[in-house]
């Protein structure tokens, strides 16, 4: 039995497994830990919760207060020196590598657990079992690892688990996912969409779009997005197993060129995300055009630069890029116009303090005043701005 185990099957057998044992774990991240524990976006079963708990104690010796307070954490000081795994300053490569070290040390920080740990289980398995022998499942795991596969291959197996989640969580989504990759949204961080079909790692691989909408469900946004870890969701909310609380809004754009009113403001408001997307989008050739221009007389701005100015990167930036921004938008008076117009777009729904009837006249002073700013790129923008609602769940 030590050297075929009890299930005795090929190499390719194994494999198969294999694949299906870490895809129940992933699952069990990104439905449990992730979009269930940290964000409360959807509330489950307590069977499925239980059955989650444990395969997570069984093949990760993870415990969920801590997994949830450092995922708090992380989303509460993304891109800072109190972030947990940013490889902005960790650095990408020891991120990759060595990030699962960056989660036990920050585990052993009580305030960190105090503060973001709250609403976690707190049940007698979890205080006697799963939180105070974290250890014993795993060493369970490769006891049956072993008697199903042999004393080598179960080994190996056991081990393939055990880097399973380090590797792919703490490596690929908290180190690539905030480093390389493409941006539907620009959220105050370095968040980054690794693929658009999230299949291999349950759909985390949409992490900006998750950053953009953390209390989300659903983390795909865009019609060529999937994410597996929705369809599981909804599999189970078809069978009475889970309940989804909140998706991230869509945003609506008609023709109609009728005048702002409450509505508008609020899909605005909802969707400032999606709406400051589109706004780049809209002036990205305007913009472009300029720095052209600008470059042949100048020789300094680095097209990346624009890029990442445009995007809301400016962690990227260094002092000499700021220092041409600044000279690019004092030079050009459409720059300055555009850089004026997004400021008070932005400022419609970061003004606490406006009353309602005074931001829905501010937009239509906005809209008005970029259709006659000359911009044809604002004006469009502007006209479909108009036509913006909230698409119903």
């Amino acid at each position: 039995m030590l050297e075929n185990g009890l299930l005795n099957l090929p190499l390719w057998g194994v494999m198969l497994f294999v694949l299906g044992l870490t895809q129940i774990t992933i699952a069990s991240v990104t439905i449990f830990l992730h979009r269930c524990q940290a964000h409360r976006s959807l509330t489950l079963h307590p069977v499925m919760s239980h059955f989650f708990r444990f395969w997570l104690w069984l093949t990760t010796a993870m415990v969920t207060r801590e997994w949830t307070a450092i995922h708090r954490k992380h989303h509460a000081k993304a891109e800072t020196e109190e972030d947990p795994h940013s490889p902005h300053f960790i650095g990408i490569f020891r991120m990759i590598f060595t990030g699962v070290l960056y989660y036990v040390r920050e585990s052993k920080n009580a305030k960190t657990m105090e503060r973001y740990g709250y609403g976690t289980p707190d049940d007698w398995l979890e205080k006697k079992l799963y939180s105070r022998f974290s250890f014993a499942g795993v060493v369970l795991m490769l006891i049956i690892d072993i008697m199903l596969f042999g004393l080598l291959a179960g080994a190996i197996v056991w081990v393939i688990q055990m880097v399973w989640i380090p590797f792919w969580a703490s490596g690929i989504i908290n180190g690539v996912g905030h480093y390389w990759g493409y941006r539907n949204f620009q959220p105050q961080d370095e968040s980054r969409n690794i693929v658009p079909l999230g299949i291999f790692i349950g759909g985390e691989e949409l992490h900006n779009n998750h950053h953009a909408f953390p209390t989300s469900a659903r983390l795909s946004n865009r019609w060529y997005e999937f994410d597996i870890g929705w369809f599981y969701i909804r599999l189970m909310e078809m069978l009475g197993l889970a309940k989804v609380k909140r998706v991230a809004p869509k945003l609506l754009s008609s023709d109609s060129l009728a005048n702002c009113d409450l509505d508008t403001l609020q899909s605005i408001i909802t969707n400032r995300l999606e709406v400051t997307t589109r706004f780049i989008r809209s002036i990205r050739k305007t913009s472009e055009e300029e720095w052209r221009a600008h470059i042949k007389q100048n020789g300094a701005l680095r097209y990346q630069t624009l890029q990442n100015w445009l995007n809301g990167m400016e962690r990227r930036l260094s002092d000499l890029d700021k220092k041409h921004i600044g000279e690019f938008i004092k030079q050009s008076k459409t720059m300055g116009k555009i850089v004026k117009m997004r400021q008070e777009l932005e400022s419609l729904w970061n003004d606490k303090n406006a009353q309602t009837e005074q931001l829905i006249k501010r937009l239509r002073e906005w809209c008005i005043i970029a259709e006659k700013s000359g911009i044809n790129d604002l004006a469009f923008f502007a006209q479909s701005l108009r036509g913006f609602s909230t698409a119903k769940e």
